[in-house]
């Protein structure tokens, strides 16, 4: 895992030894940045279940000016920690260790707004789908009104909501709608902006 572009391009990212963290994987994170390049420059970037810091140091390193990097497992921000440390990233990166409802409460009394916010939790879960939900209930809180949020899952998650009868759920956010879906192997990338 590396930092593809930017002023820390070719930096190893470190990945703590833990099944719980699932880094990006740097094709898939190419892919993703050449999509949202023009979002980059200049932004304030969220990555609330930041694991590794990965997408948000990438963020940083091609010209984002910064990025608010939450993760509650305490192993995970430390790594966060040592690779924006890696990065020279630190004065452009405010990290937090808190439950992502928790880190939401904490923005929004911070009166924070977002360029691009990246949701990657864990695959089997419904923590993205509760952040869209909340996100879209706010009106205006959390992202700027040209703001785009990427949402990271797999295709088995999507197949479950599908054979649960839930797949609608994914696009029927009050205030969100999914202008982009695409597919690389297993992994499947879904991105939101203000209807």
């Amino acid at each position: 895992m590396r930092i593809i572009a930017g002023r820390a391009k070719a930096k190893r990212l470190n990945s703590p030894k833990t099944e719980k963290t699932r880094p990006t994987l740097d094709r898939v994170k190419e892919a993703l940045f050449s999509i949202i390049d023009g979002y980059i420059k200049d932004a304030s970037v969220l990555d609330l279940f930041g694991g590794t810091g990965n997408l948000a140091l990438e963020a940083i390193s091609r010209g984002a000016e910064f990025a608010w990097i939450n993760d509650k497992d305490s192993l995970s921000v430390s790594t966060i920690l040592s690779n924006a440390k890696l990065t020279n990233s630190l004065e452009c990166v405010k990290i937090t260790k808190k439950d992502y409802a928790k880190c939401l409460n904490q923005i929004a009394k911070e009166e924070m707004v977002f360029d691009v916010i990246f949701l990657d939790p864990p695959y089997d879960s419904n923590l993205a789908i509760d952040t869209l939900d909340k996100i879209s209930e706010s009106e205006n809180q959390f992202l700027k009104k040209d703001g785009i949020i990427i949402y990271e899952t797999d295709k088995n998650f999507l197949l479950k909501l599908e054979k649960n009868n839930k797949a609608e759920i994914l696009n029927s956010f009050k205030n969100l709608q999914c202008i982009d879906e695409r597919a690389y192997g297993n992994v499947v990338l879904k991105m939101y902006k203000w209807r």
